[in-house]
């Protein structure tokens, strides 16, 4: 749908509903992986488009292609024989060359998407600046099973300052599945390595694979938009529904979100915007593997009363939160749920029905330094989750100091009239708290 098609408050409220991704994501650094079948795909054009808006709103971004396509068809023209172990492809020197080919002409192309800048399109006025460079040192595979991989490679080192030297003044870093040993050899790299190498070692925020796949799904093909590591590893036990793709990223995200990387994304490339509906829309188009496993979000227990307490007591001495004694607490924590980190109790939040119908989310709590991890987005969908296992249609909230927070993920301000008849007559007009709902 174009913007003529649009009404104009439509228009309006589509675009403002982007603005807190804007401020949320300015600064950041995402790694974008992809292969040479996205290269090749109808949308590359428009993948281009979008990765220079993502600049132009202040994202730092580093690519990392593949040419898997381009390298086979170089090994057709030239009557080699294609023999890939274990993922890495047996590389002698003939077929290194075809590589070498291959990946230059996918680069090239890449460098000519992202130099566009005619009048009538998203890249007019743009000054994107593309950079690419010996930021990867890598090393020999050697003898994988029997068979001398020769010039396949593994990642042995980053230039980390290199790269982050280039973002910081604004460059697109450009990275390819080729690199150089200290002695001066060329290997022939997985680009999925290339990708969990680099954001794991610039800390990136955000790994985007854009894959065959609209993301990982359950065996009857339906998408999973939120996995875990722990249950992203479990499922890849039996992966035989997953698609070529997803076998080869989906072990890499599960290392990357492991080791720090705040977000793993997994999105198709075969639609046109997935890039952009996935990070600016609140539910997403593809599958996002976060690093904490599902047993740290858990059902509050009695032991659980001095972890609450040290997470709740600062924000109700500054007014955030409602003061609840210990005795309150202890007899109210069946209504908790927690996020425990390392042993330590990091996030609440309660859910306190009122009705067959309608409940309470209160007192959502993140210790300052966890919040940056999406604890606070975990509790609400859990409490979330409860309500509608209890039958609960329509929860509400009552906050001072967070509303953008609730607004951006759904809730909608209501009168003190739109409160349980019970829950108005405690209000507490003095702290004057705004109300939201949301349904279920």
């Amino acid at each position: 749908m174009t913007t003529e098609e649009l009404s104009p408050a439509h228009f309006v409220t589509l675009f403002r509903s982007v603005a807190p991704y804007v401020n949320l994501f300015r600064g950041k650094t995402f790694v974008i992986a992809f292969g040479g079948k996205a290269i090749t795909g109808p949308f590359a054009r428009t993948l281009a488009y979008d990765v220079n808006l993502l600049a132009a709103l202040g994202v730092r971004l580093v690519l990392v292609h593949g040419a898997r396509p381009q390298i086979e068809e170089e090994l057709r023209e030239k009557g080699l024989e294609s023999i890939i172990l274990d993922g890495y492809r047996v590389t002698d020197a003939a077929t290194l060359d075809c590589v070498i080919d291959a990946v230059g002409s996918v680069y090239l192309e890449l460098e000519a998407l992202l130099s566009q800048g005619l009048p009538d399109t998203p890249m007019a006025n743009s000054t994107i600046r593309v950079v690419a460079g010996n930021f990867i040192t890598a090393r020999p595979v050697g003898v994988l099973n029997g068979v001398d991989m020769q010039y396949a490679g593994h990642v042995r080192k980053i230039d980390v300052e290199g790269v982050r030297a280039q973002l910081s003044i604004g460059n697109i870093v450009l990275l390819s599945c080729i690199g150089v040993s200290p002695t001066g050899e060329i290997f022939n790299l997985a680009m999925e390595e290339v990708a969990e190498a680099t954001a794991t070692t610039i800390s990136a925020d955000k790994l985007i694979f854009l894959s065959d796949s609209q993301g990982v799904t359950d065996k009857e093909g339906g998408l999973l938009d939120e996995l875990t590591a722990d249950s992203a590893e479990r499922l890849l036990a039996t992966q035989d529904w997953l698609s070529p793709d997803l076998r080869r990223y989906l072990p890499r995200a599960i290392r990357a979100s492991r080791s720090g990387v705040g977000r793993v994304h997994l999105i198709g490339y075969d639609e046109d915007g997935t890039l952009l509906r996935e990070l600016f829309s609140r539910d997403g188009v593809g599958t996002i593997i976060t690093r904490e496993s599902l047993e740290i979000l858990r059902d509050a227990r009695p032991d659980d009363i001095a972890g609450l307490v040290a997470l709740i007591e600062p924000l109700e001495e500054e007014g955030t939160l409602v003061r609840r004694s210990r005795e309150l607490l202890e007899r109210e924590i069946s209504h908790f749920s927690v996020v425990e980190h390392d042993g330590m109790i990091v996030g609440c939040a309660a859910l306190y029905p009122y009705g067959e119908d309608q409940a309470e989310l209160a007192c959502l709590a993140v210790h300052p330094q966890f919040r940056r991890w999406g604890y606070g987005e975990q509790l609400m969908k859990r409490i979330e989750t409860r309500a509608r296992m209890a039958g609960i249609k329509r929860l509400f909230v009552l906050t001072t100091v967070t509303s953008h927070w609730f607004r951006e993920r759904g809730f909608v301000e209501q009168p003190l009239e739109a409160l349980p008849s019970e829950k108005r007559l405690v209000y507490n007009l003095q702290r004057r708290s705004k109300i939201f709902t949301k349904m279920l």
